[in-house]
């Protein structure tokens, strides 16, 4: 669990990454050592032999050659002076001289592949190696040497480098893991703390957080959630109002409309007063008691918000359009008015029939409305298929919708464009096509009428 954790993978990661770093420090490291080790035996090999160089003969006691080898821990010593190769130095030579290693020209990739291959190698051999002799004194010197001792000092040195390699980055990790703890995880834990504690009473001000990170990144992470947390808690707030305020204006609707359906009987028989002014007044009493009952209606049946989810099924669009069209033709007060549906034929929609026909209803009749406020006028209703679904176009030839009305004819209680609506029409109309994943919109408008149009997706059946 632990290395799931934020702390914990960076820890690991932490540890590769150091330890990485520190292979590519080991890897030519123990090339460079080697080189050393190896022009350290030739600066002695080049002491021993200007020892013997010296003498007045150029000759010494085999005691001294033999300590003077020693020292330098070659076999021989070869020195090239005036292009003259000489053996200055020698001893028995035991086994012969397996490898010769140039020193001179060789390549870091050749220092580092000699270097391992030497560690790796398990049979003891007798090298020759090969160098410039420092300090111009001569052309060429050549030392032959047991290579054990070569092997034995650089698994020494490695097994040094790898401890403090280790020890380093054991220490690194930790210093970054108490500072990564410090400085991000530990600021992040309280984020998501105090995100939980906001989260079981957002209407809680006081568990609003204050921002205290140091740094800067967090910092805007708990600026951006406090800013986002005031938000989402008033708008909490003014929705808590809002639903008692739609609780109470339910009720008070239901009881008013009670109260107006006496009050629009008491009226009908007012109508048949012989009272000329009665009879005057009688008509506009009604009418004004039946724009307050269907407010009443209107405003209960949104606040319930009682839709319910679409029942998809194929249909034929003919025959609503035709339903439609023979319903609302019933209802015409003014014979002016013409509604029509264009033949749509072979066209089957797949959605909630019912949910549909009270869409197009609901724009027909806004239309019929209008015109009949209009003394007249065309209503056509037109389906077409299309490969990513169905259009359905309401258009009629009426004045068109008002400017100051455009951008709130979907909202409820604001959208109403004729005197005594209520505006819920097409904001019901627009959820309900919005439940089959679909658009309802203005397509047109303008004097010589308007155009809503309504996108249903395919479904499945």
């Amino acid at each position: 669990m632990f290395l799931r954790s934020l702390s914990g993978r960076f820890l690991l990661l932490t540890i590769i990454f150091v330890m990485l770093a520190e292979i590519l420090i080991f890897v030519p490291s123990v090339a460079r050592f080697r080189l050393d080790f190896l022009q350290e035996r030739l600066e002695r090999s080049q002491i021993a032999s200007l020892s013997l160089l010296a003498t007045t003969n150029d000759m010494v006691e085999p005691e001294l050659e033999a300590e003077l080898l020693e020292n330098a821990g070659v076999l021989n010593i070869v020195l090239r002076r005036n292009q003259m190769r000489e053996l200055i130095l020698s001893s028995p030579m035991t086994a012969m001289v397996d490898q010769t290693y140039d020193l001179r020209d060789a390549s870091p990739l050749t220092l580092i592949s000699d270097a391992f291959a030497t560690m790796l190698r398990r049979e003891d051999r007798v090298i020759r190696v090969m160098g410039a002799p420092v300090k111009g004194a001569g052309l060429l010197i050549e030392a032959a040497m047991q290579e054990p001792p070569l092997r034995a000092a650089l698994w020494d040195y490695g097994l040094r480098i790898l401890t403090l390699s280790a020890v380093i980055s054991f220490i690194t990790a930790c210093l970054l893991f108490i500072a990564v703890r410090r400085f991000m995880v530990r600021p992040m834990e309280r984020l998501v703390r105090q995100i939980k504690n906001y989260g079981d009473a957002p209407e809680d001000s006081r568990r609003i957080i204050q921002p205290k990170a140091t740094v800067t990144e967090l910092f805007e992470a708990e600026t951006a959630l406090q800013s986002m947390e005031i938000q989402l808690s008033q708008s909490l707030r003014q929705k808590e109002r809002l639903a008692a305020l739609g609780g109470a204006v339910s009720k008070i609707s239901h009881d008013l409309r009670n109260i107006l359906t006496t009050t629009q009987l008491l009226a009908d028989r007012m109508e048949h007063s012989n009272d000329p002014s009665v009879q005057k007044i009688a008509p506009k009493l009604l009418n004004s008691l039946s724009r307050a009952v269907n407010l009443c209606e209107s405003t209960l049946a949104f606040g319930k918000a009682e839709e319910a989810a679409p029942s998809l099924r194929s249909f034929a669009m003919e025959h609503l359009l035709e339903d439609v069209v023979e319903a609302e033709t019933l209802a015409l007060s003014n014979g002016a008015i013409e509604i029509v549906a264009l033949p749509a034929a072979g066209i089957h929609v797949t959605a909630d029939e019912d949910q549909i026909y009270r869409v197009v209803s609901n724009l027909v009749r806004n239309a019929r409305q209008v015109l009949e406020s209009a003394k007249g006028g065309r209503i056509e209703l037109e389906a077409s298929e299309q490969d990513d679904g169905w259009v359905i176009l309401v258009r009629d030839n009426g004045p068109g919708l008002p400017a100051r009305a455009l951008d709130k004819i979907f909202k409820p209680f604001e959208g109403n464009v004729r005197k005594g609506g209520t505006g819920l029409g097409l904001a019901i109309s627009s959820e309900l096509v919005t439940g089959h994943g679909g658009t309802l919109n203005l397509a047109d408008n303008s004097s010589a009428g308007a155009v809503f149009r309504i996108w249903l997706p395919r479904g499945d059946v």
